[in-house]
């Protein structure tokens, strides 16, 4: 992908997805966790230090070399086994209905095929298993979106693909998931990063 995408754009998300407001988000959507989690889009693990007592093992998809050398301090410091699984989240290691839940933050919106990656997250969830899920998209106010899309094209170029204009909660649903609970809500920040601060934090599970 080029040496900015290879290996800046995973500095630039490690600093700029670690404030304590973020964190405060994390904490939720790691909420209710338990057992053998697969998390997509392991980044530099900012997850960690957020997994529920009831977490047995997590199975970390990361492409990024480097955002899997940033995550060595947070892995080292996690109280259950965090194994590097695969790179590529539309093409899974795990077997059919191995996972008891998966967790995906602020990693949907750079999969180049979003739809392909929630099928096969579902595949490898055990019936009933729950997808936790916080990432950023379309916004609903007409204004804000007309923006997402205008900004989208730059957006993917300067940031590894990241789109400003996927429906998370149409792309859970189209995938067979049952949607459970939903907040979906401007992030806090000035008005003129709204295109990027509309936020979906939503738990589903596969019937």
């Amino acid at each position: 992908m080029g040496i900015w995408a290879d290996r800046v754009v995973p500095h630039l998300a490690d600093r700029a997805l670690a404030a304590e407001e973020m964190h405060a988000y994390r904490a939720r959507v790691c909420a209710g966790l338990q057992g053998r989690v697969l998390e997509l889009g392991f980044g530099s693990g900012h997850n960690v230090r957020h997994y529920p007592v009831g977490v047995t093992q997590v199975r970390a998809v990361e492409p990024s070399d480097v955002g899997w050398r940033l995550s060595e301090r947070r892995r080292a410091r996690a109280t259950v086994p965090v194994l590097r699984s695969g790179l590529d989240g539309q093409a899974l290691a795990e077997e059919d209905a191995s996972c008891d839940a998966a967790l995906t933050t602020f990693t949907l919106c750079t999969i180049p095929d979003a739809a392909r990656a929630l099928a096969e997250v579902r595949r490898a969830l055990r019936p009933g298993g729950g997808l936790h899920l916080l990432e950023h998209g379309l916004a609903p106010d007409p204004g804000v979106a007309r923006w997402q899309h205008r900004l989208d094209p730059v957006q993917q170029r300067m940031f590894a693909g990241c789109h400003l204009t996927r429906d998370m909660t149409a792309l859970v649903e189209q995938a067979g998931f049952t949607v459970t609970s939903l907040e979906a809500d401007y992030l806090p920040g000035p008005a003129v990063v709204k295109p990027w601060s509309y936020g979906y934090l939503l738990t589903a599970i596969r019937p």
